[in-house]
């Protein structure tokens, strides 16, 4: 079957070797035009890393109860995966220019309007929030399943978002939530987020069409979706025990600061693990990485359970950290290898996202007032389910292969 090529009008011809990146159909694209592709997703992410900062000082200053909180941030990351997966299955990648300024200036918009509301006004502000936010997360996403080396690009994504993030972070922390409270830092992010709404004029219009010879991903096969659940419980269960990361360390006896190096810490060397899986993309297998995620994670949160003293905790957070980052562009590869349309692969963004906001809510339901053990349990079996799920879809790949040809 013949697949159509979408031209790059933003390309001038010449050799292969001048592009930066190579896409898997069509023409490769420029370093500019991938630079803008990859910050859509940064500008989509930014303001997250330090939303558990806003709506705590929100609900210092009276304005969110503190047990919305969870309920606030789950919303938001349900909004952003819903309007991900509708794009992504169901919206030609065309007139991505105009997309992108609306969505830039329509999040910039929302995040200044938090400056007017409290309550219920907040949660549903940062629901509409997730909407923006999920269709700049798909350009990315549709950038990254088009590369020849998916991973790569995930990796370089997850570095610039973690650097993004942590500058961000420091910035509120050190200066702009002691002096200006949340409403100083929610109009510093619009600012920041408004000022990016030039970009997508320098990158691409339309994205080529996937191998299949479809303009829009659709719904995956079968395969598509046994491999998109493993990477929903990978993430629910990460998120699900780091989200109890504070109480963890309580019920070990262990202080807050503790608890707090030890988040630092864990964000500190994402950094590294993103930037390594950059380096080996193409290098070492997908399976390979991702076992060996599952058996980290596993080993530091049975310390957890031990009662650790205060450098095995730190440690412990460390390596979740470290091999969280790395494994993520690890996904891609892995879903592209069970559905080589990348329909799933085009999915996995939303599907990450809903992990992400359905594991907290899980494991608010595992723990107890007095111990928050269950959530540990919770993870692992989560963990353990998902592994079974990789090493069937790698022991049957061939199968597969054989089948669609």
């Amino acid at each position: 079957m013949s697949t159509e090529v979408v031209e790059n009008p933003g390309i001038e011809p010449g050799r292969e070797e001048d592009h930066l990146v190579h896409e898997a159909v069509g023409p490769a694209l420029t370093p500019v035009q991938t630079g803008v592709a990859l910050a859509m997703g940064v500008i989509a992410l930014v303001v997250s890393g330090s939303m558990p900062l806003l709506l705590g000082a929100l609900a210092a200053d009276g304005r969110l109860p503190v047990a919305r909180i969870g309920d606030t941030a789950m919303v938001e990351s349900l909004a952003m995966a819903l309007t991900n997966a509708i794009f992504s299955s169901a919206v030609k990648p065309a007139r991505m220019r105009l997309i992108g300024v609306v969505s830039i200036l329509a999040l910039a918009a929302i995040d200044f309007s938090m400056i007017f509301v409290s309550g219920w006004g907040v949660i549903g502000l940062r629901a509409l929030a997730g909407a923006p936010e999920g269709i700049l997360l798909w350009f990315t996403i549709g950038m990254i399943v088009r590369s020849t080396t998916p991973e790569r690009w995930a990796g370089v994504y997850y570095t610039g978002l973690t650097l993004a993030e942590l500058g961000l972070a420091a910035a509120f922390t050190a200066v702009v939530v002691p002096k200006f409270h949340a409403d100083g830092a929610f109009i510093l992010a619009a600012i920041l987020i408004a000022v990016c709404a030039p970009l997508p004029f320098l990158g691409l219009d339309r994205y080529a069409v996937l191998p299949d010879g479809s303009s829009k991903a659709g719904a995956p096969p079968p395969r598509g979706w046994v491999a998109l659940s493993a990477t929903f419980l990978f993430t629910a269960g990460l998120t699900g025990v780091a989200i109890y990361f504070v109480p963890l360390a309580q019920q070990a006896h262990l202080s807050a600061q503790v608890a707090g190096v030890a988040i630092t810490a864990s964000l500190g060397v994402q950094i590294v693990g993103s930037a390594m899986a950059t380096a080996l993309a193409g290098r070492v297998h997908y399976f390979l990485v991702l076992m060996f995620t599952i058996v980290v994670v596993l080993a530091s949160w049975a310390s957890f359970m031990a009662m650790p003293p205060a450098w095995l905790f730190i440690a412990a957070a460390m390596a979740i950290g470290f091999v969280a980052l790395f494994s993520s562009p690890f996904q891609v590869p892995m879903l592209i290898e069970a559905d080589p349309t990348r329909r799933a692969a085009a999915q996995s963004g939303g599907v990450g996202l809903l992990g992400g906001a359905a594991g907290p809510f899980l494991a608010s339901r595992a723990v107890g007032d007095h111990d928050v053990h269950g959530v540990v349990y919770l993870g692992a079996v989560l963990m353990i389910v998902a592994m079974a799920i990789y090493i069937y879809l790698r022991l049957t790949a061939g199968k597969s292969a054989a089948a669609r040809a």
